[in-house]
């Protein structure tokens, strides 16, 4: 992997403790980001931090190795309870709580701290009983917290650190309330560490970070360079109906290792598949109303490759990091010009190279000149490639069916074994 990305700080560089140093030194950490070497001086010295940086430069481990820091060379208070936490970590997703989490037991292996997650979906009782079995870092999403915070599960009286991850996501997502719900149940920001991280840092972030941290110092790494330096970053325009069969031809033409394909609605996704599935592609639909136990399993068989191809609505789009992703397919362009940086962001990470292909559509190329507007510069424009629209073999079936208790989710085929979209026994052609 390129080192490029890397600044000329190494981690040896601050006084870490051993155990911390090893596990930092087996996750094969060397030298610092950018955004690493910037706020670690800072929120080491026990300073609150506002960082800004592009997607997938490293912000979860910054706010993690400060964490584990303090916690390590600061004993708890005396009068303190297995089930309070010392640190509180809150993200507006549950994919990029459970990313946090995996990233914590690496880098904090050694280091002897009880970590808890806490998210919506799935996992209720087994969630609760392990944070009231004792807990130290607690990592989740505001619904899943405020609900064990509000049945004594966990009180936040002995919290020495809170981080907000994806903070301009949290508004995004009507979770601000949530926040500062959580915070105002906090010790005062002068008696507790704060950092607060998000890709943009836009005035209501701003707002939140000064009303609920105690002088935070705001570190912005290349913010002028709101898109990943390393994308390449194309634009087709193309008619509606030639969409599919672009992105089938460009499939075959570029033969990607790895592929996220970005559209806005469920439907369009679904349709997407089963053409995909129709033409050879294997395939899943990663969209909101998933099962969370599903949701996992596509994500683990993208992220070990044996699902090639994930199309997703923005659900996918912030939080997910996933390595060695090749392309991403802006199927429809985003109607929020700030959610084409999180989308091209899943590629080209931490110093990787990566490729960003947009469709302009007829439906959705209103919203390009935001969207440029937004990040500063036209997105190069090319023509189809030759011979790439090709006659296509037809869709497989989706059939719907009445499930217990009414109608059966979206997407299911007929068939003996798991027939939602991606998964399971072929179909014949329709």
């Amino acid at each position: 992997m390129s080192e490029s990305h890397l600044s000329d700080t190494p981690f040896s560089a601050f006084d870490l403790p051993a155990e911390l140093m090893q596990g930092i030194d087996e996750a094969g950490f060397s030298k610092c980001t950018p955004i690493q070497a910037e706020t670690l001086p800072i929120a080491l010295e026990g300073r609150d931090v506002a960082g800004q940086a592009q997607t997938g430069t490293g912000k979860t481990a910054a706010f993690l190795i400060a964490i584990y820091k303090r916690l390590l060379t600061k004993p708890p208070s005396e009068q303190r309870k297995p089930s309070q936490p010392r640190a509180l970590i809150v993200a507006p997703t549950r994919e990029l709580a459970m990313q946090i989490h995996t990233d914590a037991k690496l880098l904090g292996k050694y280091c002897n701290m009880r970590l808890c997650l806490a998210y919506g979906g799935t996992g209720y009782e087994s969630q609760r009983e392990a944070i009231e079995a004792g807990v130290e870092i607690l990592v989740g999403t505001p619904g899943r917290l405020i609900d064990y915070f509000k049945q004594h599960v966990y009180n936040l009286k002995e919290i020495e650190a809170v981080v907000l991850d994806e903070a301009d996501r949290m508004f995004d997502l009507g979770f601000i309330k949530d926040i500062r719900f959580l915070l105002r149940r906090c010790p005062p920001p002068d008696q507790r560490l704060g950092m607060l991280f998000s890709a943009t840092l836009s005035h209501r972030v701003k707002e939140l970070a000064y009303e609920h941290m105690n002088n935070p110092e705001s570190v912005d790494v290349e913010p002028e360079r709101v898109t990943a330096e390393r994308v390449r970053q194309v634009l087709y325009h193309t008619a509606n109906e030639e969409k599919i069969p672009l992105l089938i031809g460009l499939l075959n033409h570029v033969d990607p290792s790895r592929s996220i394909v970005f559209v806005n609605t469920k439907r369009n996704a679904e349709r997407i598949w089963a053409y995909l599935e129709g033409n050879g592609f294997k395939t899943a639909v990663l969209s909101g109303d998933v099962p969370q136990t599903k949701r996992q399993r596509l994500l683990k068989e993208f992220q070990e490759g044996k699902l090639p191809i994930l199309i997703a609505t923005d659900v996918a789009a912030r939080g997910l990091h996933i390595p060695d992703v090749s392309h991403v397919f802006n199927y429809d362009l985003p109607q929020d010009a700030e959610d084409y940086v999180h989308r091209i962001g899943r590629t080209a990470r931490v110093g990787k190279d990566g490729d960003a292909v947009s469709f302009a559509c007829e439906n959705f190329v209103y919203s390009l000149p935001e969207i440029e507007g937004f990040i500063g510069h036209k997105i190069p424009v090319e023509p189809v490639p030759e011979g790439c629209i090709q006659p296509l073999k037809p869709p497989v079936k989706i059939r719907r069916y009445e499930g217990k208790g009414g109608r059966g989710k979206p997407g299911n085929r007929q068939g003996g074994r798991d027939s939602r979209p991606g998964r399971g026994r072929r179909v014949k052609h329709g």
